[in-house]
C-alpha cells in the first residue's frame, strides 16, 4: 500500500468519525438524513444519540415528505399516543409509573370536582385505562371523555390544560408539552423554539430546546402549579392576588407577569427556596412520577414529610445502601453526586429510601441534585420549642408558615349558549365556563384537623356558586351551592402553602387571634363571635370561617373535606383559647411550664393570686 493510499483511507477514517459525532445522526451504520436539514440541533444526551429511537422516521430517504410518513408525532414523540414506542421501549419502569401517576390520571382532581358539582359516582381519568390502587386491587379507570356531566365539563374545558395528558400550548407562562415531555423537554413562556436549529427557531409549539433536561428545574413545576393552591408561586415568593393587571412599575403590568394576564407581585419566598433549593431536592421521582400505584387524591401519592429531615418525636430515619442496584445509587446517576454503597440514607414518610438525603458525621444533608450544593438539615426532636404539650397534634407548617393562599367565593358560570374549547375532544363544543372570585387573602390563615388528624393550615376548597344558563338563555341554576355531606354548604380542604419560614407564628398570636381558629375576620362582643366576611350569596356564613360562637357554643357552618377531617370542636377552641392566660407571663414556647399539660387551676393558688394582685 502506498504513503498516498494510506492517508485517503485515514481521510476517509477521519470523515467517517466527523459524521459519526454529528448529534442523532447514525442508525445501524448508515449515515442519516436528519442532519442535513437540522445540522446544529441540539443533540438530546449523551445517551439519546439517534433521531429515529425517539422520533421514527426513515433517515436514508432524501424526500422531506417521505421521510417524515412514519414519525411519531412529529413534534413531540414523548406523547401519550406514542410513548410505548418511543419512550416506554427503553424506559417501561418509568412509563408504568407515568400512567398510574395523578399528574397524568388526574382522577384525584376529577373525583373532588364531581364532589364539587354534585356529579355521578365512579373513578375517571383523562383518558380511561387499568391500573393497580394502593392496596394492589386492579381497578378500571372511565376516560373523563365519558362524565358526561357539568363537572366533566368543567374538567375538559378548564382544568385539563394544566395536566400532562395533554398539551397546552395557548397560555403564556403556562404551556407545557404532553407525556414525558411536559418536564422532560420544557416550554418557555411562549412555547416557541429558541436552539440552534434555524428551521424551527422561534416557532411553536416546541420546546424552548431540543437537549433534554433530565432533572427538571423549578421554573419547570410552576408551568402548571401557579392555579388552584399555587404552590409554585408560593414557593418562588410571588403573589398574584387582588391586584389583576393594575400597573406596579412604568404604567405598566408587572414586575411580573403569568398565564390568565395574571400580575405577580413579590412575598416573602420559601426558606428552602432562598437556600437554593429546587422543588425536587425535596420530592422523589415517586412524588413527580408516581410509585406505580393509583390514587385517588395527591396527598396520598406524596411521600415526603417535614419530619422526614427535619425529625418530630422521633429523629429522622435512615437505611444503609445494601447493594449496588438500590434505587438510591440508580436515581442518583444523574445527580451532581452519586450515592454509594453503605451510605445511611433518609428514609421518606412511607419508609423508602431518598436518592438525596442522607445522614453523615451525625446531621442530616440534602444534596441538591442539579447544583450539587449540600444543606444542611436541622433536626429539632427534643428542642423545648418543639416539644410543647399538645403540640404533637400539629402539622409542621401550621406553625410554620409564613402565608395561605386563600381564595374567597368561586362564582363559576356555565353557559350553554356559548361554545367552549374541550381541550380533551380538541374541538369546541355547546357550553362555556368564566369564573371570578370575591376576595384574596393571605395571613392569618384558619386551622383545623386533616386527616392524618393532625391539626393543619386549611384553604377554601371549594366555595363555588355554579350558575348555569340554558342555551335559550334561561338560568337553571342561580349561584347554587352543591350538596356536600348530604346539605348545601361550603368547603375548606387541609393543605400546605410551600411558603415556609424559620421563625414560627408567635404562640400569642395564634392562641390570641380567633381567625386562626377557624372564624375569619370577626368581631367579638361579650360571649360571642360573628363574622364580617359576608357574600350577598351566603350572608349568614361568612366567607372566610367556618365556625361561629354564639350563646357560648361553636357551631360548624362549612366542612372540611377528605377523611376523618373536621374543624375544632368547643371543647378544642375554649382549650386553645385559654392558653392567653399563661401567655401573659409565659410568652416564650421554651417556657418549662408547657412542658406538660397546663392546669388552669393554677391561677387560683397562692403565688398566682398574690401576683394578679399586684399593683
Amino acid at each position: 500500500m502506498t504513503t498516498a493510499d494510506t492517508h485517503k483511507k485515514a481521510s476517509l477514517f477521519l470523515l467517517l468519525l466527523a459524521l459519526l459525532a454529528l448529534p442523532g445522526c447514525t442508525r445501524a451504520g448508515k449515515v442519516s438524513q436528519c442532519v442535513l436539514c437540522h445540522p446544529k440541533i441540539e443533540k438530546v444526551s449523551k445517551s439519546h444519540a439517534d433521531c429515529v429511537s425517539c422520533h421514527g422516521g426513515d433517515p436514508s430517504i432524501k424526500n422531506k415528505h417521505a421521510s417524515h410518513l412514519a414519525m411519531y408525532g412529529p413534534r413531540n414523540p414523548a406523547a401519550p399516543e406514542h410513548w410505548e414506542k418511543t419512550c416506554g421501549s427503553c424506559h417501561l419502569y418509568q412509563l408504568d409509573r407515568v400512567r398510574s401517576n395523578l399528574m397524568y390520571t388526574t382522577t384525584g382532581m376529577i373525583k373532588n370536582i364531581q364532589l364539587t358539582w354534585e356529579g355521578p359516582g365512579g373513578l375517571y381519568s383523562s383518558r380511561g385505562g387499568n391500573d393497580y390502587d394502593a392496596a394492589g386491587k386492579a381497578r378500571r379507570l372511565k376516560p373523563v371523555a365519558e362524565l358526561d356531566h357539568i363537572s366533566g365539563e368543567l374538567y375538559r374545558k378548564f382544568c385539563s390544560q394544566c395536566h400532562v395528558a395533554t398539551e397546552s400550548g395557548e397560555v403564556y407562562g403556562a404551556s407545557h408539552a404532553a407525556g414525558c415531555a411536559a418536564c422532560h423537554f420544557p416550554y418557555n413562556d411562549r412555547a416557541t423554539y429558541q436552539g440552534g436549529d434555524a428551521s424551527a427557531r422561534g416557532k411553536g409549539l416546541y420546546a424552548a430546546s431540543h437537549a433534554m433536561e433530565k432533572l427538571p428545574g423549578t421554573e419547570v413545576c410552576a408551568r402548571c402549579h401557579n392555579r388552584s393552591g399555587r404552590i409554585a408561586l408560593s414557593y418562588q415568593g410571588l403573589y398574584d392576588g387582588n391586584n389583576s393587571m393594575v400597573p406596579t412599575r412604568n404604567g405598566q403590568p408587572g414586575p411580573v407577569m403569568t398565564s390568565g394576564g395574571r400580575n405577580l407581585t413579590h412575598i416573602a419566598s420559601d426558606i428552602h427556596f432562598a437556600a437554593g433549593m429546587e422543588c425536587i431536592d425535596c420530592h422523589t421521582s415517586r412524588d413527580t412520577m408516581g410509585d406505580g400505584y393509583g390514587y385517588e387524591n395527591m396527598y396520598l401519592q406524596t411521600e415526603v414529610s417535614c419530619e422526614d429531615c427535619h425529625g418530630g418525636a422521633r429523629p429522622p430515619r435512615y437505611q444503609r445502601i445494601a447493594g449496588e442496584s438500590d434505587e438510591a445509587i440508580r436515581e442518583s446517576r444523574g445527580y451532581a453526586m452519586q450515592m454509594r454503597q453503605g451510605m445511611k440514607m433518609i428514609l421518606t414518610a412511607k419508609g423508602r429510601k431518598y436518592s438525596n438525603v442522607f445522614y453523615r458525621d451525625g446531621a442530616v444533608w440534602v444534596l441538591g441534585k442539579r447544583s450539587g450544593k449540600l444543606f444542611k438539615s436541622r433536626v429539632i426532636t427534643g428542642t423545648p420549642e418543639h416539644s410543647v404539650a399538645g403540640h404533637g397534634r400539629m402539622e409542621c407548617y401550621s406553625c410554620h408558615s409564613r402565608t395561605v393562599v386563600q381564595c374567597y367565593g368561586c362564582h363559576t358560570t356555565y353557559d350553554r349558549s356559548k361554545p367552549g374549547m374541550d381541550y380533551i375532544a380538541k374541538m369546541a363544543t355547546p357550553g362555556r365556563f368564566s369564573e371570578k372570585e370575591d376576595y384574596r387573602m393571605l395571613y392569618p390563615f384558619p386551622l383545623a384537623l386533616n386527616q392524618r388528624g393532625k391539626i393543619s393550615t386549611v384553604t377554601p376548597g371549594c366555595q363555588t356558586f355554579v350558575t348555569v344558563i340554558e342555551p335559550d338563555l334561561s338560568v337553571s341554576k342561580d349561584e347554587y351551592v352543591a350538596r356536600f355531606k348530604g346539605k348545601k354548604q361550603l368547603r375548606f380542604a387541609p393543605f400546605y402553602s410551600h411558603n415556609t419560614g424559620k421563625k414560627a407564628i408567635g404562640c400569642g398570636e395564634c392562641h390570641g387571634n380567633p381567625a386562626f381558629l377557624g372564624f375569619g375576620q370577626h368581631v367579638v362582643s361579650g360571649g360571642e363571635i360573628e363574622g364580617t366576611l359576608i357574600c350577598e350569596q351566603s350572608a349568614d356564613k361568612p366567607l372566610d370561617g367556618f365556625l361561629t360562637l354564639q350563646g357560648g357554643k361553636v357551631r360548624a357552618y362549612s366542612a372540611i373535606t377528605r377523611e376523618n377531617s373536621r374543624p375544632l370542636n368547643g371543647a378544642e377552641v375554649r382549650r386553645a383559647l385559654s392558653v392567653n392566660l399563661c401567655l401573659v407571663c409565659h410568652e416564650k414556647a421554651k417556657d418549662p411550664i408547657y412542658r406538660k399539660e397546663l392546669n388552669y387551676r393554677a391561677l387560683n393558688d397562692a403565688l398566682h393570686r398574690r401576683l394578679l394582685s399586684a399593683p
